[in-house]
């Protein structure tokens, strides 16, 4: 019992020692981006396509995650409805701008899997069935776009969260293989993971390219309360060096926290709900964070809130400390 004690003792030493002491090396340039939800800024009441628009010409992004949605692409069964996502597209490709597009039947915002009601019945198969058929959709209509630089397939696909009716680690495989047969390009195929309950292993496994999220102050359910993860920035870079050394592939930062995490949705919450959770200091305290985290791409996660912080709000103070990345 001494000696295992003893093993666990030094086991856990450096353990701590290892991902929680000392200071990664400084990009030379940290590219920043945002992630964008169509769906998400018409339920905080906003017009997407100015909301768009802005992040484009206004922030002068040039990096953007697009979320596309399952119920919002074929609202009917095989009936395809691309005209909102080509026009995300063409914006995009005006201002020059690189789009990561996310495709799957979870992609990003409650209730993470966006399922249409005309296959809430369907069996597993069947729905499975259908996600392939809207990616080979997806893959085809778009390879020939200059600035699709890579394909996410699922957002968190290995990670329980969400409202959803099944994960399937089988079919993401095929999914990571339909995208594969069919791009021409081809280009490399992402797949995320949580940045604080995961070391990315699967995820590096399946994908070209890894992207994490990283937040920093939330809402628990279980515990009733905010929690402040105590993550120091060298997590993050340790755990990256470990998938560049033994997979030899990038980490990126898929969802930096730059919005509210409360106990509501945010067009449930009440402004100073929200503000517990996001503020402008929280917002600059979060990008120190990222810069001294060794790694060096970020899509930021609240491009929507921002705007609406501005538009809606009169609190344009977020909105005019993002332009500064940009």
């Amino acid at each position: 019992m001494k000696k295992i004690l003893l093993g666990l003792l030094i086991f856990t030493m450096l353990f701590i020692g290892y991902f929680f002491i000392g200071g990664p090396p400084q990009p030379e340039k940290i590219d920043w981006g945002v992630n964008f939800s169509q769906k998400h800024a018409e339920l905080l009441g906003l017009d997407w396509q100015e909301n768009y628009s802005a992040l484009l010409s206004d922030l002068g992004v040039e990096r953007i995650k697009v979320l596309t949605q399952w119920d919002l692409l074929e609202p009917a069964p095989a009936q395809y409805d691309f005209n909102d996502l080509d026009w995300q597209i063409e914006e995009a490709e005006k201002q020059n701008a690189k789009v990561l597009l996310v495709m799957g039947i979870k992609t990003g915002r409650w209730p993470e899997c966006h399922i249409p009601d005309w296959t809430k019945n369907l069996s597993k198969e069947e729905q499975q069935n259908r996600i392939l058929k809207l990616i080979e959709n997806i893959v085809l209509r778009y390879q020939n776009s200059k600035v699709i630089w890579a394909w996410q397939v699922e957002n968190e696909p290995l990670f329980p969260f969400g409202e959803c009716p099944w994960t399937d680690k089988v079919f993401l495989k095929k999914e990571i293989q339909l995208v594969k047969s069919l791009d021409s390009k081809p280009r490399p195929v992402i797949i995320s993971d949580s940045g604080e309950g995961s070391f990315w292993i699967t995820a590096a496994q399946l994908g070209d390219i890894i992207a994490t999220t990283m937040y920093k102050k939330v809402w628990f359910n279980q515990l009733n309360t905010y929690v402040y993860y105590p993550l120091p920035p060298t997590f993050y870079w340790r755990k990256a060096q470990l998938i560049d050394k033994i997979f030899n592939k990038k980490v990126i930062v898929g969802e930096l926290q730059a919005e509210p995490w409360g106990p509501k949705l945010l067009y449930e919450s009440p402004i100073e709900e929200q503000e517990k959770s996001m503020n402008l200091e929280m917002f600059k305290s979060n990008i120190e964070f990222a810069k001294k985290t060794g790694l060096d791409e970020f899509y930021l996660w609240g491009a929507e809130w921002w705007y609406w912080m501005k538009t809606k709000q009169n609190k344009p103070e977020i909105w005019q400390e993002a332009q500064k990345l940009f």
